[in-house]
């Protein structure tokens, strides 16, 4: 008859005999419930990774119900990832922008012009402007980083305009 029942299933012998009695079962009852396009084998194959993975935890009268909630979750799992992949599928893809060509190289050529510009400043006047202007920091703080008085800061940023506006006429 059966073998004594060992308190976990880690041995070879009885995880195969596991495996032998449970997996046609396991599978047959996702392909049931599911459906033969979720790959109900993969899931099977899974669930006793799964159980392997877990097998000092489990005990022998206790591998078939893991096996079957492991599975079962596993196929809602990838019900779930499908559905998202299906949405995300409907959304009209982005394939074109609305702007011109001639936008994207009048833009193109105004980046150009702003960097040529901005390297054009003093570095004091184009760290003070950066970091007004790009990481938003206030006069005041900017006064503390560098160590200046505020109406230095005021002084380098507007200097910074002043240039930048000469040298960019759609400032």
């Amino acid at each position: 008859m059966s073998q004594p029942i060992k308190d976990h299933i880690c041995e070879e012998q009885l995880f195969e005999r596991l495996y032998k009695k449970h997996s046609k079962n396991l599978h047959d009852f996702l392909y049931y419930k599911f459906g033969d396009h979720l790959n109900p084998s993969d899931k099977v194959q899974e669930a006793f990774i799964k159980l392997w993975q877990n097998c000092g935890k489990v005990s022998p009268s206790k591998a078939k119900s893991f096996l079957f909630t492991t599975a079962n979750n596993l196929m809602l799992n990838a019900v779930a990832h499908r559905k998202v992949v299906l949405k995300y599928e409907k959304l009209p893809q982005r394939k074109s922008t609305n702007e011109t060509p001639e936008f994207v190289l009048q833009e193109k050529e105004y980046h150009a012009k702003l960097q040529s510009a901005l390297s054009k400043l003093t570095e004091a006047q184009r760290v003070a402007f950066l970091m007004n202007r790009v990481e938003g920091k206030k006069f005041k703080e900017i006064a503390a980083l560098l160590d200046i008085s505020t109406k230095a800061v005021e002084k380098r940023i507007y200097g910074a305009l002043k240039k930048l506006r000469e040298d960019i006429d759609e400032l």
